[in-house]
């Protein structure tokens, strides 16, 4: 049936009920998948995404969650359905898949899909994608910062029946499970992903039973098209042309010191958007690197923020863009590189990319660069209170770019997150860490007219015997870039002291080449380790930020005097009263100086 037809057959009042119950059902297994997990990095952190998919493997509606997970979850799905055939899947199956180089994110994020079957036809998948904390490989709780190839990063998974036909496969369960540090909490997490996927079956059979087989999959087909619709109006109004972008998205790979650089160009044509990363460097040793999904992701993720957050997200939504990713560089990485890091701490850049070629376009929509990084501590070691292994993995919130009419966001997780920070009470339950603090990191927001959000900084103490500690941190060298004469955001790093003793970054401290990326550094008893989260950059001429906005901040302690007084160019009294009539003569004085 032609598009047209299609969506004359299905009233607005039904595609809108069907897609709210289908977005609710999506909602409602990451509830059920909150509500019994293991680890706190997913009832705490909140880092998995459910979806829902036709037979062909389309997505047809998503919840709010996980946006990197979200874009690269559509080849996941249409990789298991090609890889297995349709006609092998049967009522009570569960596929596990993680494989990176199979259309995945990146190696720790386990993707369950269920297909459903109403009256022996199968009329759709249901899908969980979370992030396991423990995967096994060289490292406990996941991202090695000196990996050089997928191995390295842990246990690589094809598409696999794990329950055939509603039972357990053994053999395959007994694999996993005899490859990662973990097995009681990983079991638990997988269970509890695997049974979201039983609220989505139910939901979609119920839906099935009152519509129609038949009927479902024409409306599922309109909402598609709708999605489609909209979005390409949205590009339509967008200025044509062509938008180049040159940027550094790596501060080294791990392995060396040299940066990464992506080359952006993105092509409007009516209401078509070709995103074109010809030109990006080639592929890093180290795991900077992204596969197709995550840089798919990036771009999508960033087209979603830039056009209308009411139009239904499917697969609709991602027709009018088409991404060139040439293989085998940073951003398509190929067989057997590593690339842990790229979903995580790369993508974010991408996204920013996209925001920045486009700034001059859109510049009432586009804002300044995030803190572009979750300053990444994994950890792992037998918890002295019990004996048993534990693994933990700590994502911090950045701050978020200033923006055309406001200030950027705290302390939030970066754009393709969308994750919670875990609370310090849990962790400390959880894993033999105390903290000395975890708060906003003062002074890392970039200057602007809007100025960016701030970091987070975390400060903690070692209650066992060994604790095996990594880092994965972006923007520790090279600060998130402004917009419109706004200034960088605050870098962000991790910072290790011995137990007494001061401290030094981890080159001085352990002998790493990175500072930013390393693995499996031993940390004693007593000792400390303190990570901090890069700010949000500045969007306009901090010459022209609001003198009472700029009080605020002194006297809330959010940036220092003297930081006031250079970057805004204002006058501050010594009771952090901000001098208005001075302040605007000096700003004049400096405003002239930039012109001439």
């Amino acid at each position: 049936m032609a598009q047209q037809s299609i969506e004359e057959s299905v009233d607005q009042v039904t595609l809108q009920v069907v897609n709210n119950y289908l977005v609710t059902t999506a909602r409602e297994m990451g509830i059920a998948m909150r509500n019994t997990a293991y680890s706190p990095l997913f009832n705490e952190g909140l880092d998995f995404s459910c979806a829902i998919f036709d037979p062909d493997g389309e997505m047809i509606a998503q919840a709010e969650f996980c946006p990197a997970q979200l874009g690269a979850i559509i080849y996941v799905v249409e990789w298991t359905i090609h890889e297995i055939e349709r006609e092998n899947f049967h009522p009570g199956d569960i596929v596990l898949h993680n494989d990176p180089f199979r259309g995945g994110c990146h190696l720790p994020e386990y993707c369950v899909i269920r297909p459903v079957f109403s009256e022996d036809e199968l009329i759709g998948f249901v899908a969980n994608i979370g992030h396991m904390t423990e995967v096994g490989g060289k490292v406990p709780g996941g991202f090695p910062g000196d990996a050089t190839e997928v191995f390295q990063e842990g246990i690589r998974i094809p598409p696999v029946k794990i329950r055939d036909r509603g039972h357990d496969v053994e053999t395959v369960w007994n694999i996993i499970l005899a490859n990662v540090r973990t097995p009681k909490v990983s079991y638990g997490d997988m269970m509890a992903m695997i049974g979201s996927l039983h609220i989505g079956e139910r939901r979609m059979i119920e839906a099935a039973a009152k519509y129609g087989v038949d009927r479902l999959h024409e409306i599922t087909e309109a909402m598609k098209d709708y999605s489609e619709r909209r979005m390409r109006a949205e590009i339509a109004e967008m200025p044509d042309g062509v938008y180049e972008l040159e940027r550094w998205v790596a501060d080294d790979d791990g392995i060396t010191e040299e940066p990464a650089k992506l080359q952006l160009k993105v092509t409007i044509d009516g209401d078509d958007m070709i995103v074109d990363f010809t030109g990006s460097d080639r592929q890093r040793k180290g795991p900077v690197n992204c596969t197709y999904g995550v840089t798919a992701s990036g771009t999508y993720n960033a087209v979603m923020h830039l056009t209308d957050s009411s139009i239904p997200s499917n697969h609709g939504c991602y027709r009018p863009v088409r991404i060139i990713a040439p293989a085998g560089t940073i951003v398509n990485v190929e067989y057997p590189g590593a690339s842990v890091g790229g979903n995580s701490e790369i993508q974010p850049h991408i996204v920013d990319a996209v925001f920045g070629a486009l700034a001059t376009a859109l510049p009432t929509r586009v804002p300044a660069e995030c803190g572009g990084t979750n300053s990444l501590v994994s950890f792992g070691g037998i918890h002295p209170d019990n004996g048993e292994p534990f693994a933990g993995l700590v994502n911090e919130g950045c701050g978020w770019g200033g923006r055309p009419e406001k200030d950027g966001n705290n302390t939030l997780c970066q754009y393709v997150g969308n994750c919670a920070c875990q609370p310090v009470e849990v962790l400390e339950t959880r894993y033999p860490i105390l903290h000395d603090f975890f708060a906003i990191a003062e002074g890392s927001a970039g200057a602007g007219r809007n100025r960016g959000g701030f970091g987070s900084e975390r400060q903690f103490r070692v209650e066992c015997d060994e604790l095996r500690v990594n880092g994965f941190v972006e923007r520790v060298k090279i600060g998130p870039y402004g917009l419109f004469g706004g200034e960088e955001g605050g870098l962000a790093g991790i910072e290790i002291a011995r137990a007494g003793g001061d401290f030094e970054t981890p080159r001085d401290a352990v002998g790493v080449p990175c500072d930013g990326k390393f693995s499996d550094v031993l940390l004693r008893r007593g000792d400390r380790l303190r990570s901090y989260c890069a700010g949000g950059a500045g969007y306009g001429s901090p010459l022209e930020r609001d003198l009472d906005l700029i009080e605020v901040d002194v006297r809330e302690g959010f940036i220092a005097r003297e930081q006031a007084e250079e970057s805004y160019g204002v006058v501050v009294t010594a009771d952090g009263a901000v001098d208005k009539e001075a302040s605007e003569r000096r700003r004049a004085e400096l405003a002239g100086r930039q012109v001439g």
